[in-house]
């Protein structure tokens, strides 16, 4: 289900660095995560439309796959399996001293279990490990999950930035 879509779009901007970094819980039973060491376009469509359709990800949706594959050919994407099936996934992207948490969230049947704290933290662990970075960076909106914004704070981030504007049409019924 596509929930309701609000009539201003409130983006917030969230940074962590590495002091502010918490340790990554044990590894929940049953799962194990794996860096897609070659781009699959097809395996990161279902992946990006079964965490994000819910919340309204269009972006990577309405792009060809050459375009897609050239966005994610800098790109470092980490797939949760829980009981041996995708769970989500997080998506890490470095520019210089920084990396941005792309994109980040579970399919919505691995909801309620704390694998979204583990993959974020797990996630956080492993841009910072990247070369020179020292800040760890993401954006969130009003069209996200409640628990989105709760989980980054506890995770160690805090807001740097806030942008209102109408609700573009992309987003719109």
């Amino acid at each position: 289900m596509v929930l309701p879509v609000p009539n201003t779009l409130i983006t917030t901007y969230l940074q962590l660095y590495p002091q502010d970094a918490k340790p990554i819980p044990p590894q929940p039973d049953n799962t194990h995560v794996l860096h897609m060491i070659k781009i699959d376009v097809s395996f990161y469509r279902f992946l990006y439309k079964a965490v994000g359709e819910k919340w309204r990800w269009l972006d990577r949706a309405i792009i060809d796959d050459e375009t897609l594959a050239h966005r994610l050919s800098s790109a470092s994407i980490f797939t949760l399996y829980a009981d041996g099936v995708p769970a989500g996934y997080i998506e890490l992207e470095q520019q210089n001293q920084d990396c941005e948490i792309v994109y980040f969230g579970l399919r919505e049947a691995f909801h309620g279990r704390g694998l979204g704290k583990f993959l974020l933290l797990y996630g956080i662990q492993e841009a910072l490990s990247f070369p020179d970075v020292a800040r760890v960076w993401l954006h969130t909106c009003n069209l996200d999950g409640e628990n989105a914004f709760p989980t980054y704070q506890k995770a160690g981030f805090s807001i740097y930035d806030q942008i209102q504007e109408p609700m573009p049409i992309l987003y719109q019924d």
